[in-house]
Order: structure tokens, then sequence, then C-alpha cells
């Protein structure tokens, strides 16, 4: 049986696209930020709060489902789908990530949302510890944290893990690379990830939409080889991933490199990004989909969203809810906000039960983070729609 995906691209404007991506579980609209869902819930929230904040799709993690409960109990159990009781599209990434985040990641402390993701300002000598992933050229062998024992990931592997959990869309394993790596070692990664995207699209489930991954780090070269490479290639759409450089105008230039090099018609992905300032940034760019753990990541460690004025780019729209300013405000944490969390509580209940480390404060957090995000993608879809997005980026960035 062949997949049932269409990507149809309603509206451009400059090289910007909204549009419609359709599965076999529903459709969502384009550009989309998708909540992440790592092991198989996205934390703090159920499938009803997913419904009322009107996300269209999420993504899970196939090595951390696979480790647990088991990509075999899920499938028996029906697939991800009846497992998490949700009646919309699911993504789910490759676990190539892992290679990256238990391997150099650790071994450098660099991170996909970490401060340092960008790494400017600070020097190599900082990054030191131990891995767990320890890539070859066959696949990635991990140290299971749970058990301790040595669990190996391949491509073929990695397909058989993401058609038993039946996600609709599914990402090819690659070697996720470190800001860190130098350039041959990211030209020696991006050859393995070509041969394994290869075996990808031999051993994938043809039920499920498969995208590729452009790879390269931050060298122009080695992007504009992996773009082309990908392109070629019978991929329902693509993911840009890996190390974007260190430092935001890096991700920019990738972007510049890369986009004009993929089929028009499919869907671009910009993997494990998600800040408010560069949702405008790279979908002015071209980009088509997001994912981050960003916004409920930071809800439990007390950082609220918050829009402009009060927000600003430089403080990442953000406020840190712990703050003894707070003990007595009686505002909404945003008051631009229309979510439930907005209409019914202040910034000073929200503060108690930060710090009395109240259960309650992390659904309230987490709702109101991802209900921002959301909001500010149906803005942003809107304004590529009727022209006026350089107008809502200077409102909200204070630049075009």
């Amino acid at each position: 049986m062949e997949t049932r995906f269409e990507f149809e691209i309603k509206d451009t404007f400059k090289r910007m696209r909204a549009g419609v991506v359709k599965t076999a579980h529903g459709k969502f609209r384009t550009p989309v930020f998708v909540p992440v869902a790592t092991f198989a819930s996205v934390r703090g929230l159920d499938d009803k709060d997913l419904k009322e904040l009107g996300a269209e799709v999420v993504l899970a993690n196939t090595y951390h489902l696979h480790l647990r409960p088991g990509d075999e109990l899920i499938k028996r159990l029906g697939g991800l789908h009846k497992f998490m009781n949700i009646d919309k599209p699911i993504i789910t990434d490759s676990g190539g990530f892992q290679a990256f985040s238990l391997g150099f990641g650790m071994e450098h402390g660099v991170g996909k949302i970490a401060n340092n993701i960008f790494l400017e300002g600070l020097k190599e000598a900082e990054y030191k510890g131990d891995k767990w992933a320890f890539v070859t050229d066959k696949g990635v062998r991990f140290k299971n944290p749970i058990t301790g024992e040595v669990v190996e990931l391949t491509p073929e592997k990695s397909m058989k893990i993401q058609s038993n959990l039946g996600s609709d869309i599914i990402f090819a394993f690659d070697e996720c690379t470190s800001p860190l790596s130098d350039k041959d070692y990211t030209a020696m990664a991006l050859e393995r990830t070509h041969r394994w995207a290869e075996e990808c699209l031999r051993y994938y489930d043809r039920r499920q939409a498969l995208f590729g991954v452009v790879q390269g780090g931050e060298y122009k070269d080695l992007r504009e080889k992996s773009a082309r490479f990908m392109a070629k290639k019978d991929f329902a759409g693509f993911g840009i991933g890996g190390s974007l450089g260190k430092s935001k105008q890096d991700m920019h230039n990738i972007l510049e490199w890369v986009i004009p090099l993929l089929p028009e018609e499919k869907p671009r992905h910009l993997l494990g990004i998600g800040a408010v300032e560069d949702l405008f940034n790279c979908v002015e760019r071209g980009i088509d989909m997001f994912d981050c753990v960003a916004p409920t990541r930071w809800a439990r460690r007390g950082h609220l969203y918050v829009s402009p004025p009060e927000g600003n780019p430089e403080n990442k729209f953000r406020i840190h809810i712990q703050n003894s300013r707070f003990k007595e405000d009686t505002k909404p944490i945003d008051e631009n906000c229309e979510c439930f969390v907005c209409k019914t509580h202040s910034r000073a209940y929200l503060r108690h039960l930060f710090v009395a480390n109240e259960l309650s404060y992390f659904r309230l957090a987490s709702y109101h983070n991802l209900h921002f995000v959301l909001r500010v993608m149906d803005e942003i879809r809107e304004s590529i729609r009727d022209g006026s997005f350089f107008e809502l980026k200077k409102e909200w960035l204070g630049y075009i």
C-alpha cells in the first residue's frame, strides 16, 4: 500500500509559502510548529489539551519509544495513534539526533536548545564529558540509560521501528553532527548520512511518508552537496538538520544555501528549532515546518512566554516567573494572550505554584507556552496570505 501524503501550497509571498499537508490521519496547515511528544506525550498535557490548543500534528521520538515501552508493544496495541489516543498526524524522528545528543553533544557539552547551542563567545575547551553514543559506518551504538545495555540503531532498524510506531511522516536515519565537529569529520559523517538515506529508501514502510535529511554542518560546499543529493532522491519532503553553525547568522546562511536546491513542491522541516525570532526569520527563508521541545521545557524551568512590548528578542520573549517582582503581580502572564491560563490565573498565582513545586504549575505553564507559539504561527500563516508578513515581523522583532 502506498502512502497517503500530499503537500499543497495555497499561498506564496516572496520565498514564503502557506500550505496544507494531508496524511492518512488528517491534515495540518503550514508553516507549522510541531509540539514534541518525546515519550508519546507532550509533557504536562493530554490529548484534550492538545485539541483545545489546536495542535494539528505532533512529533514523537523513535529512540526513546524503542527503549520504553518498546515499538513492538506499541504495534501490538495498535500503533501510536491508538496508544496516544491521537486523531491527528504523527511525525517520528529517526533516532539520529540521539547520535549527537548522547554522543558529541555530551562530550562537547552542546545541545539544541541549550544557551550554548551556537557557541558564540565560548571556547572549545569548555566542553568535556563522557558520551553514551558511538557512530560506526553501520549505524550508532547507544548505551541504554535504563539498563546499561548496548543498543544499536541502523537505517534498516530505524525504518522498522518507525513502521511499528505507525507514524504518518518519518525521517531517514542520519548522523547529526556537533557544531564543534571539524570539516573533515563533517564530510565523513555526510557520506554516511547519504549512504544511510539510500538504505532507508530501500527499507521504509511505503504507507509512511519518508523525509530525507540535509546535513553538512556550517560548510557551504557540504550543505549544497547534501541538498543536491537529497533533492534527486524520492523523498516526500526534507529535513534540514545537524549543526546549524555557531551563530544565528550561520543558520540563516545555511538556509540560503540549501533551500533553493530543494524541490519547490515538497515541504521543508527545520529540525529542532523553535524560538520566536527563528520562526519569523526561517519562515521568511522558505521553511514550512518546525519542531522543538522549548515551549514545554522552558515552562518547566519557570520561563513563560510574553509578547511585545514586554517581550523582545533580547529577553527571548520570556519572563522568569520565580522573580520576586511577580510575587504580588495580579496581571496575567501575557495581557495579549487568550489562553485559559491567562484568562483565569495571575502571575502571582503561577509564581506561588512554581516556588511550591506544585504539579499543576507544569500543566498551566506548558499550556500557556504552547498556546503562545501556536498562535504566533497562526499569525505568520495569515500574514503570508494577506502579504503583511514584514509588518508582523517588525511588530514582533523590531526589525525587518
